[in-house]
């Protein structure tokens, strides 16, 4: 029989990342939000700039002291079971901050 691990609930499995895009018309880029079921920071990171790209072009420098691309908050298993997401999958959020993805 197959046993799982008690922890397993409680493993990293995706992030939640920021992208700061340049929209024409706006003065400064404005952050779109990601969710990545990628338990590695970095593919996370790459896979929602990939998104990113088909919005606008991605921020080459900070802006207001954000950085353009940052994951910002881990994803435990348990949390993306609720929220649907699966390993592997990208999601765009949109641009205003998501509450529901992200607890304070």
């Amino acid at each position: 029989m197959f046993r799982q691990r008690p922890d397993s609930d409680l493993l990293v499995e995706g992030w939640v990342v920021g992208v700061m895009v340049e929209i024409a018309g706006e003065r400064l880029p404005i952050r779109h939000y990601f969710a990545v079921g990628r338990p590695d920071r970095a593919q996370a990171e790459w896979a929602a700039v990939d998104l990113a790209m088909q919005t606008g072009p991605v921020a080459s420098s900070p802006s207001g002291g954000r950085e353009p691309v940052e994951a910002l908050r881990e994803l435990v298993a348990y949390r993306m079971r609720e929220l649907g997401l699966k390993v592997g999958e990208s999601r765009a959020l949109g641009d205003k901050f998501p509450r529901r993805w992200l607890p304070s």
